[in-house]
């Protein structure tokens, strides 16, 4: 392996930090790295798997003003990249305008989520709530051979070349003031980009599609009975599906610029149905819950069909006992799979008759599902997700959901592993939905080190068929993407500098 140390950037993190989600597998990095040649200490590199898989990572330079949230850290952009059975790798922090302003003043200038928006010492910034650091932290998105990083409150899209991982700008089209929210949707059958945005003025939602030309085409109001939170989205052929889940910000707390999630367990879980190109909104009511993401939708005949994670408990009361100090666990009690009770959950939404029906798909408790990009939007049967460390917002292994036959594959990480979304990826010539491999990047605490895991998609319980070592341990991690090399080489990223 052939590397070389980029950049290093100056920490402003306390030496005896102890907060739980700076530490241990969520240790920061503050070293950019270039590195050649990967060696495989298990298995071997697949010839059939070419492409880039990328991944977002929260990796905050400085301490908050009073309380950091995980989802706070900057974003920094992991790449390993295959071709011709060899693989590389790259990071690169996001740079961002919060990012490049914090470092020059050397500290924070933003609150995070869970501070009060007082606190901000400059007077704009940035999400749906307003004076926040767009950290471009939570998803990474390729279309048009461009990767394209945002933030879960919205933010600006920020442009990466998805070999090198170097910032390109800012995503032109996106819409003023707004932004766009994490999560947009690409359709590899049409090449558009679907996306959507909240704040707290009214209409309080917009839903929006970029062609494959990488220009906004269309761009209308969702109107909503007041802010909400929504996180996800998801399309079929014909339609989108956005959301109105009643855990909200309370609006008493509101009035006086204090932003609080409330779970109003007296109203109902709401899914708005558009077509792609359309504007007129058809509602459907649900029960009570929360979806963080969704896997996939499609249409079923007059039926629009939508599976994703449904939290039995969208707002844990008290935390789980997981060594943590009390103090940590009464914060972060919302953020470990097992607190929230999230299950894989299907909806099925009658066009004609307006009739909701929905099931439990699986008893397991599983996040962060992903697909065959392929399949997006069509019928699918294969979903992809994590599974988490109990009272901690780590993933411990993987499962491969089969949703035709209810059977589930697990594969755990092993002791002291934790790894990150792990995407699909169809090998070269690919006949079948499941016919590719999974790429996921792990940290082991035990060897101090992080390692690739490709897996084939087919045979998950095998475990991985070729592990490589990275440079550096790697903070963990959530969201991530895979751009097959076929679409990479129709597209060089303009202002892009270098190519492979």
């Amino acid at each position: 392996m052939n590397t070389d140390v980029v950049a290093k950037y100056l920490s402003t993190l306390p030496e005896d930090d102890d907060h739980p989600y700076r530490t241990g597998p969520w240790r920061p990095q503050t070293c950019e790295w270039d590195a050649d040649d990967l060696i495989a200490v298990e298995g071997e590199i697949p010839n059939d798997l070419d492409g880039v898989y990328l991944r977002n990572t929260e990796n905050p330079l400085h301490p908050a003003f009073k309380a950091y949230h995980p989802f706070d850290g900057d974003g920094m952009l992991h790449i390993v990249g295959f071709g011709d059975g060899k693989a590389f790798y790259r990071n690169r922090f996001v740079k961002t305008d919060g990012f490049l302003a914090e470092y020059e003043a050397g500290g924070p200038l933003w609150p995070g989520i869970a501070e009060p928006v007082e606190l901000a010492k400059r007077d704009h910034g940035w999400g749906a709530r307003t004076l926040m650091k767009d950290a471009s932290s939570t998803d990474v998105t390729v279309h048009r051979g461009v990767a394209m990083t945002s933030f879960y409150q919205c933010g600006d899209l920020y442009r990466i070349d998805p070999r090198t991982g170097d910032t390109l700008g800012k995503q032109a089209w996106a819409p003023a003031g707004l932004g766009v929210s994490a999560h947009p949707k690409v359709d590899d059958a049409t090449g558009e980009l679907l996306f959507f945005n909240y704040g707290k003025d009214a209409p309080y939602m917009h839903y929006g599609v970029v062609d494959e030309t990488d220009t906004l085409v269309h761009y209308v109001d969702v109107e909503l009975p007041g802010p909400r939170l929504p996180h996800d989205m998801a399309f079929t052929e014909n339609y989108v599906i956005l959301n109105d889940f009643p855990l909200f910000w309370d609006a008493e707390f509101l009035k006086h610029n204090a932003h609080v999630p409330r779970l109003h367990r007296d109203l109902p879980s709401r899914f708005a149905v558009i077509p792609r190109r359309g504007s007129e909104v058809k509602w459907f009511e649900a029960d009570t819950t929360y979806v963080l993401h969704f896997t996939n939708a499609y249409e079923d005949g007059d039926e629009i069909v939508l599976d994703g994670f449904f939290q039995g408990d969208p707002e844990p009361v008290t935390g789980i006992d997981n060594g943590m100090n009390p103090k940590w666990q009464r914060i972060f009690r919302g953020l470990s799979l097992d607190g929230m009770q999230t299950r894989l959950h299907r909806w099925r939404f009658n066009l004609v008759t307006g009739a909701t029906r929905e099931e439990q798909l699986s008893d397991s408790l599983t996040e962060f599902g992903m697909i065959n990009s392929g399949y997006a939007g069509r019928p699918y049967r294969y979903a992809y997700a994590a599974t988490g460390k109990p009272g901690w917002f780590l993933f411990d292994g993987l499962v491969r959901h089969d949703l035709q036959t209810g059977a589930e594959e697990r594969f755990s990480f092993g002791a002291g592993v934790y790894g990150s979304e792990t995407a699909m990826a169809p090998r070269v010539g690919s006949r079948g939905e499941d016919d590719g491999y999974l790429v996921t990047i792990t940290t082991d605490m035990s060897a101090d080190a992080s390692y690739c895991l490709v897996f084939d998609a087919a045979r998950v319980s095998d475990g991985p068929v070729c592990k490589l070592q990275l440079p550096e341990r790697v903070s963990s991690g959530t969201h991530s993407t895979w751009a097959p090399g076929s679409e990479l080489r129709r597209f060089r990223p303009e202002g892009s500098a270098t190519a492979r």
